[in-house]
């Protein structure tokens, strides 16, 4: 996703409307939660100050968000840069840019429809559950990887190589490339951090070029021969005689593997960490398909992987008595819309059993996850399997958050089960 930012002052803004807290402290990043709790105690519609953008935490008004088509993920189809002050794209990110400039998360209709209507087809749930043979296997490959050591990262050895290697394989690219594309894909998410330096930029750009590169090879060699893969659908898909630039398929592929990856590894951390943590038997978690589905939606909306996600208001307008202009920013609060106390009994206590589940981990509206479906099977897997081998798994240190406040995911998950 690229990063959004408020382009002008926003002024005049009430004291009491305005919160801090800095995405960059490490007592804030670790517990975002206090602050959330502060906010649905107070006011749920805020301006954040470190940001300098209006952001909303309230579970309905999150949803609303994510569906009103007044706000869109991208601002210059309907303003110029000199309308906005936004300033000249950065020489030394253009390959990051490449990347995005047709990212199904940036865009809007007709291009998003367009897109999204050639690749869909692929992910629809009774495709993607095609592959559970396939990833129950390879979560027992992982553990079988690992089981007899004492101790380990479960995040290295087991949640972030699964999802990467089932995209991976999708795209009709080697299981073994997998490592590599990991590489790339965490150097180029770095960018989302907030206050993002120069280095950082640099080698961004660095690791999307190099990702661009490999893929033009690929796609290449399935222009010479067509596969049963992801990467030849995207080539040949066509709608009304329209098919998708190779530009198109590479900003694709790196989206399902950056963003479909990240979540999924920060939800299976975050989600065993919640188990863990719960005292709740895990025994009693994946009784049933409908049980373990459950589980997971729970551990979704518990300690959600995406904290916030922005978006531009597309004309002048006026939301909750909060004046607007075209190309201000708002946040929308992903995190904290899922622990609402108006909507959610009981919301800051994990519980797979509740009745009133839940989440808007997954977004809403247009730019819903296309990959959501294909999550959730690995992670309904990933923690029946795990818990099925390692029953007595239990957490061996204390737990660290990344410095990503956007992307909340364990730094590593240390766990023994003996």
């Amino acid at each position: 996703m690229a990063a959004i930012v408020q382009l002008k002052p926003v002024e005049n803004v009430p004291q009491h409307r305005r919160s801090s807290a800095d995405p960059r402290d490490p007592a804030f990043y670790q517990n975002p939660y206090a602050f959330y709790d502060r906010l649905h105690a107070s006011d749920p519609t805020f301006f954040w100050d470190e940001y300098g953008h209006w952001c909303f935490a309230g579970f309905k008004q999150v949803s609303a968000l994510l569906r009103d088509k007044r706000f869109g993920r991208e601002i210059l189809h309907v303003a110029t840069r000199e309308e906005l002050g936004m300033p000249d794209p950065k020489l030394h990110t253009q390959a990051f840019d490449l990347t995005e400039k047709y990212s199904l998360l940036n865009l809007e209709p007709p291009g998003h429809t367009r897109l999204r209507t050639l690749v869909n087809r692929a992910f629809v749930s009774r495709h993607v559950e095609q592959l559970r043979p396939r990833i129950i296997k390879l979560a027992n490959e992982l553990i079988d990887g690992f089981e007899g050591q004492d101790e380990v990262d479960l995040i290295k050895a087991f949640a972030a190589p699964m999802p990467a290697i089932i995209i991976a394989e999708m795209l009709g690219l080697s299981a073994e490339a997998a490592p590599k594309l990991l590489n790339w894909s965490n150097r180029m998410v770095a960018m989302y951090m907030f206050g993002v330096s120069h280095d950082t930029e640099l080698d961004a750009n660095d690791a999307a070029q190099d990702f661009m590169d490999y893929l033009q090879l690929a796609i290449a060699e399935r222009r010479k021969q067509p596969r049963e893969d992801l990467l030849t659908h995207m080539l040949t898909a066509e709608q009304n005689g329209e098919r998708l630039s190779d530009e198109e398929v590479m900003s694709t592929a790196i989206l399902l593997l950056n963003a479909g990856h990240e979540a999924t590894v920060h939800t299976t951390g975050n989600g065993v960490k919640s188990v863990l943590e719960s005292g709740i038997d895990p025994a009693t978690l994946f009784t049933s398909d409908e049980q373990a589905a459950a589980t997971a939606e729970e551990c979704l909306r518990f300690d959600a992987p995406l904290h916030m996600f922005t978006r531009y208001a597309l004309s002048d307008l006026e939301y909750e008595g909060i004046q607007l202009r075209k190309g201000d920013v708002i946040g929308l609060m992903l995190g904290a819309a899922n622990r609402d106390p108006a909507r959610f009994a009981n919301a800051n206590s994990f519980d797979p059993f509740r009745t009133d589940g839940a989440n808007v981990s997954f977004g809403a509206g247009i730019h819903f996850c296309i990959g959501a479906p294909l999550a959730r099977i690995e992670l309904q897997v990933a923690f029946s399997e795990l818990f099925r081998r390692l029953p007595k798994l239990r957490i061996a240190q204390q737990p660290q958050y990344n410095n990503v406040y956007h992307f909340h995911g364990l730094e590593k998950l240390m766990v023994r089960w003996r």
